[in-house]
């Protein structure tokens, strides 16, 4: 090696370590046990089981907080179904802020919308639905952000590059059909496939208590379309071409949050509505605790009825959401999803409390009762569970 190299390699070691200490690591490790009520629904499948997840986070700001480098990976292992274990780049992405202008470049996650049971406007990341049951957790997803700021609120602009497919339960997952999705051989109505450039506009801005955002997204639709195959008994994913014009709001009074998420979305085959709306009713200082009731209450529409796969197409959410406002931060949300055309009833509740310093516990569980041999979640129907899991920040 020359004196040259040696002294680009000594100088690029000396950067690399500096902004290493520079930034601030963080983190978490978790243990999750998850137990099935119900015996399986379909052969192969196991019942309950335990994974370990890993995420740490490494973040450094430079230029008066004007500029940030943001890293955090994820990996799972699932004891019982191998496709649950799985890899991820949640975030590693470039902020830069200039003036009235932000500039994000990398991996990264964005989240829209402002109602409690369902996200329809968020359409930037594909769900990671291996983790979960509720559909909130989601892949990381390349793009390009410039975003022009504004007293009050924002214009941005998003390049998405690449497609993140969805991921899916194996064989020997819970939260599927009586077929498996293939994960491989996958099909998409544009000839550029996963390599196909969408983009997305937003504009979001505050009006003393009202909070309102446009959205308009051109790309690859996030929910495939499945067709059976019965040689292999598998469901093939189809990803469509989607257009998506989006509206959220929210009003914020002393007591009150009214929230509404509707979207017109535009398909070769289709072009339909929803919305969900509702509000959050909070009930302060109950008894001499210092305890919040929030009571809430959403109701979801689908201008295609019953006669689409949707979950959601005239159903209602109450829910109550206690938090003790403690040091400990314990939290309860409870509720309850009821279609209103064949009465199908899905139960949930999600609970959190620190019990150490650097220790949380999560509780979570969902039950179904009266599900219609109709109802989309009749796939799932015997997947009621309760998961306990047990976070260590670091």
């Amino acid at each position: 090696m020359t004196v040259h190299n040696k002294k680009l390699v000594l100088s690029a070691s000396l950067l690399l370590s500096t902004t290493l200490q520079a930034g601030d690591f963080s983190g978490n490790i978790s243990l999750e046990g998850r137990y099935f009520l119900d015996d399986a629904a379909y052969i192969g499948q196991k019942t309950g089981g335990l994974s370990l997840s890993l995420q740490p986070e490494y973040k450094h700001r430079w230029d008066n907080d004007h500029n940030t480098v943001s890293f955090i990976p994820f990996y799972r292992w699932d004891e019982k179904d191998p496709k649950r274990t799985h890899a991820d780049i949640r975030q590693l992405d470039l902020t830069m802020a200039k003036g009235d202008w932000e500039f994000q470049a990398g991996i990264s996650k964005i989240f829209w919308g402002v109602t409690e049971s369902q996200h329809l406007v968020d359409i930037i990341n594909q769900t990671d639905a291996v983790e979960g049951a509720d559909g909130e957790d989601k892949l990381g997803q390349p793009l390009f952000r410039v975003s022009h700021l504004h007293d009050g609120g924002a214009l941005s602009f998003y390049l998405l590059p690449y497609f993140r497919e969805r991921t899916f339960a194996g064989i020997k997952g819970r939260f599927r059909g009586g077929f498996p999705v293939d994960t491989k051989n996958i099909s998409y109505e544009s000839s550029k496939k996963e390599k196909h450039i969408d983009y997305a506009v937003r504009l979001n801005h505050t009006f003393d208590e009202i909070d309102v955002g446009l959205s308009y997204f051109d790309g690859t639709s996030r929910v495939p379309q499945f067709i059976p195959d019965l040689t292999k008994r598998v469901l093939k994913q189809h990803y469509p071409l989607l257009k998506q014009t989006g509206l959220d709001l929210q009003y914020t009074g002393e007591a009150w949050l009214w929230k509404l998420e509707a979207v017109n979305r535009e398909t070769k085959k289709e072009n339909y509505t929803a919305a969900v709306g509702g509000f959050e009713y909070t009930l302060p200082g109950i008894g001499k605790s210092g305890a919040d009731l929030g009571l809430l209450a959403e109701y979801h529409h689908d201008s295609r009825g019953e006669v689409s796969n949707a979950a959601f197409q005239n159903d209602l959410f109450l829910g109550a959401r206690f938090s003790l406002n403690d040091v400990d931060a314990t939290q309860i949300l409870a509720g309850t999803f009821v279609d209103l055309d064949n009465q199908s009833k899905v139960f949930r509740v999600e609970g959190s409390r620190r019990i150490a310093k650097d220790l949380k516990l999560n509780v979570e569980a969902q039950t179904f009762s009266d599900i219609d041999s109709n109802d989309p979640l009749s796939n799932v129907k015997k997947d009621g569970f309760i998961q306990i899991e047990l976070q260590k920040y670091f």
